[in-house]
């Protein structure tokens, strides 16, 4: 935005428009279809983009009708064919004739539920089946709409308040009771301009990320140990944290990123706090070391569906085929952080995905691999004493946490303890 020269109104605008249409993609090119009586693939890749830039003007923000049509148009004479502004022009005018939910109604008529809520709230098939699988194997299917819808709505900023260099009070943000982490708060405008922010001892951090930090700290161990390890530390955010805590309790602490690119990452959000060893390694080679540690952070790599919100585009790189190499790096990554756990360590398994593959799977996985020596610890007893007002459900030890429900990513957690040789 500020390549860009936009002023803070301009590019607010512009933000909604291009995430808005992107959230809502899919549905806006079946809309385009019935209003064009055309297939989505038969019309020019730029005035389809023109399209659906223009069908979110006019169905989801408040652009004057005339004004999103004629903008478009004139979008469509830079950047479309000659023949094809006629076309965006006919066709948003079909389009501004209904409203939006009329327009649901029309192009997911007959269809199965799964089908139909893919439309309407634009997420392919295979993530509403697996979203719906993920609340089933919580007791709560019947909240899919809810999930979905909220995937749909951009998320307010949250920062969290590390511990020992900042206190939520400092940060003047919204500390209702609503906020999950005792750490965090929801800030209003450009975290950027927060003091605090800019001297790197507070962190803009979704809530769940701070909640599942909070958890693997919080878990009671009997490691002769006292060391830290974050297998899989870059971007940061949570390696921030876990520095924070770290200098609390005495312990040390060794952040490993695999990526170069991202370790700079991980350096830079830690500068600001003190000297912490910082590896570029492949996470699954710890295994092969001799030094153990006491507490073990596996931040894996995974498909992301529990950021949706924040990363509408994710839903439309995504496929199934990504599982197939990301559930065996997981469980690789797993193998190793459980042979570099001192007995008595705990380790926190975390991706921000619900998906079962990702997720109970892999603890199933681990838990029979590991079933002589592995305690699964129960982390919604934990979270519940770090805030009460979560009201996780202490009778599964597993946590998931739900944008719809508990206003963070869908952060999953597992805390697995190794029994004391």
């Amino acid at each position: 935005m500020t390549r860009a020269n936009l002023d803070s109104r301009d590019a607010g605008f512009t933000q909604e428009l291009a995430f808005g249409t992107i959230r809502n993609w899919l549905l806006y090119e079946k809309i385009i279809e019935a209003a064009s009586s055309r297939k989505i693939d038969d019309i020019e890749p730029e005035a389809q983009i023109v399209l659906v830039l223009g069908v979110h003007q006019l169905l989801d923000m408040r652009v004057p009708v005339h004004a999103a049509i004629n903008e478009s148009v004139n979008l469509a004479k830079k950047k479309a064919s000659k023949g094809s502004v006629g076309f965006v022009n006919a066709v948003l005018r079909k389009v501004a004739a209904k409203d939006k939910d009329d327009w649901i109604d029309l192009v997911t008529a007959g269809l199965s539920s799964n089908d139909a809520l893919s439309i309407q709230y634009s997420h392919p098939v295979w993530i509403v089946q697996a979203f719906r699988m993920a609340l089933s194997s919580r007791g709560i299917e019947n909240q899919i709409e809810q999930l979905l819808a909220s995937n749909n709505t951009a998320p307010r900023v949250s920062v969290v308040a590390l511990p020992g260099f900042s206190s939520v009070a400092e940060l003047n943000g919204d500390q209702e009771s609503r906020n999950p982490s005792p750490i965090g708060v929801e800030v209003l405008g450009n975290p950027a301009e927060i003091e605090l922010v800019r001297k790197g001892h507070a962190r803009v951090q979704d809530q769940g990320s701070q909640l599942v930090t909070l958890a693997l700290v919080e878990a009671e161990t009997t490691a002769a140990q006292n060391n830290w390890l974050d297998m899989c530390a870059g971007p940061g955010g949570k390696a921030a944290l876990l520095a924070a805590l770290s200098l609390k309790t005495d312990s040390t602490l060794v952040l490993n990123e695999v990526l170069p690119h991202r370790a700079d990452l991980v350096s830079k959000a830690i500068s600001p706090l003190g000297s912490f060893e910082i590896r570029n390694m492949d996470g699954r080679e710890f295994g092969d070391q001799s030094q153990k540690f006491s507490r073990i952070l596996l931040d894996a790599p995974c498909t992301g569906l529990g950021a949706l919100r924040r990363r509408p585009e994710s839903r439309w790189r995504r496929t199934t085929d990504d599982l197939v190499d990301l559930v065996k790096l997981q469980r690789e990554l797993l193998a190793s952080a459980w042979a570099s756990l001192g007995s008595g360590g705990v380790l926190a398994y975390v991706t921000c995905s619900p998906h079962l593959s990702e997720t109970t799977a892999q603890v199933a996985w681990a838990q029979g691999k590991y079933k002589d020596e592995l305690e699964l610890l129960n982390a919604n007893e934990i979270l519940n004493k770090i805030n009460p007002l979560l009201e996780l459900d202490e009778g599964l030890k597993t946590t998931q946490l739900w944008p719809h429900v508990h206003g963070t990513d869908a952060m999953f957690l597992a805390l697995m303890r190794k029994s004391v040789n």
